[in-house]
């Protein structure tokens, strides 16, 4: 179970450009039924696309934007990103397939690093393959702290079971400076 982030933004854009470009052409196109004076002059338009040559420079300009934005979009569309769902270890060879969110998962970390005395604040930040923990405390000396921590969200993770190994690295800062 790898589900695999949707594509909302990518989407939505090209839906929004293509819409725009849809009422740009219905709103010409009903101005030149009523008899108005269109936004964008047919005359004038077909007259500088006549005159525009093949070789000329911004046809060529033109041409790699739009390339470049038809592989970005296709690239987007096949490239897997990151899963929004973690696959957890089957421990009892049940067969069946569990997951724990990015979100949750974050969130169970964090608490996990919470609760060790004298921390007063986390950031974690789950990537692919390790958690960074970014711990700040009021403690003047903070020998030990990164060890602890780590050690806390170490045990988190075998209680909970990721099928994929995390590497747990802490950063530790005080708000304190020593006298």
């Amino acid at each position: 179970m790898k589900r695999r982030p949707r594509r909302g933004v990518p989407a939505t854009l090209a839906a929004l450009v293509l819409c725009a470009a849809g009422a740009l052409a219905a709103i010409v196109a009903i101005q030149m039924l009523l008899h108005e004076d269109p936004w964008i002059s047919y005359d004038r338009a077909a007259t500088a696309l006549y005159d525009t040559r093949w070789s000329d420079t911004s046809v060529l300009v033109a041409g790699i934007v739009v390339a470049a934005l038809g592989l970005l979009m296709v690239m987007v569309a096949v490239l897997p990103g990151r899963p929004t769902v973690l696959p957890l270890r089957d421990t009892g060879n049940s067969g069946l397939d569990s997951g724990a969110s990015r979100r949750s998962l974050r969130n169970t970390l964090r608490a996990a690093s919470a609760s060790v005395d004298g921390v007063s604040s986390t950031r974690l930040r789950l990537g692919r393959r390790r958690v960074r923990a970014a711990v700040r405390t009021n403690r003047v000396t903070t020998a030990g702290l990164d060890d602890a921590v780590t050690s806390a969200v170490e045990h988190r993770l075998d209680q909970i079971g990721p099928a994929i190994d995390l590497t747990v690295h802490t950063r530790v800062s005080t708000t304190r400076r020593g006298r």
